[in-house]
């Protein structure tokens, strides 16, 4: 089943590749937030994820119309498409608890 992302406007695949969660990490090149927080999200990634995902970091720098797709207005942005609703989390998550909260798992 194809889903259609809210903020581009282009399909996306319900589950890729039978995933449980998909998400998109959009940085800016090698800057001290950025590495923050795929650092961040890598630990989190770690310690409580033990079902199936896909994550994609994007570097606006290298790839900004996909930035521009995604209205990315502030970064590092982590969106959730799947499971839906879809979800924005903006920072460098350092915020273990609201980071899972806002991805809809349970701390």
């Amino acid at each position: 089943m194809k889903l259609k992302d809210i903020a581009s406007g282009e399909e996306i695949e319900e589950s890729p590749e039978g995933s449980v969660l998909s998400l998109k990490l959009f940085v800016t090149g090698a800057s001290p937030n950025s590495a923050k927080a795929i650092a961040n999200l890598k630990e989190i990634i770690d310690n409580y994820f033990d079902f199936k995902y896909d994550l994609e970091i994007i570097d606006v720098y290298q790839q900004p119309l996909r930035a521009s797709k995604n209205q990315i207005v502030a970064l590092p942005m982590l969106l959730k498409f799947f499971p839906l609703p879809q979800k924005k989390l903006v920072g460098d998550l350092s915020d273990t608890n609201k980071v899972l909260r806002g991805l809809g798992i349970n701390p």
